[in-house]
């Protein structure tokens, strides 16, 4: 069984693309421009002593994704302590809603999210009320 280890975004505008996710989930940012041959960020989603993945984000190389396509590429979901905060500096930030938050009952709120950039992303809160009336 293989599991993700990293991920990658497209930008068309990767100055105002790290300050999107920088500002909605704290993220850091390394240039290896230089190792890449191109424009080309690390990105360190957080320390060693929790679970998840880093990536990295590159220059975008052709057109961006058009509103109401369906998804060409790997989404990558963030876990998150409270979805409403979050949606909210989402919106702040410049990101637009994809798939509204919902319930997977008993389980974790759920929704999807546009970046500045057009890319889709989601956030998942647990909670093992969502959905179940209580």
């Amino acid at each position: 069984m293989t599991r993700p280890i990293h991920f990658e975004i497209q930008a068309t505008d990767m100055e105002r693309a790290r300050g999107f996710y920088a500002r909605v989930f704290g993220w850091e940012y390394e240039d290896y421009s230089e190792y890449a041959g191109m424009p080309y960020f690390g990105i360190r989603t957080g320390g060693d002593d929790r679970p998840g993945i880093d990536g990295g984000m590159m220059l975008r190389r052709g057109p961006e994704p058009e509103p109401g396509r369906c998804v060409n590429a790997f989404v990558v979901t963030m876990a998150v302590e409270d979805y409403d905060a979050v949606g909210a500096e989402i919106a702040e930030a410049g990101g637009t809603v994809a798939l509204p938050k919902y319930a997977l009952p008993g389980m974790a709120w759920q929704g999807y999210f546009h970046d500045t950039e057009g890319n889709i992303f989601g956030i998942h809160q647990p909670d093992e009320q969502a959905g179940l009336g209580g």
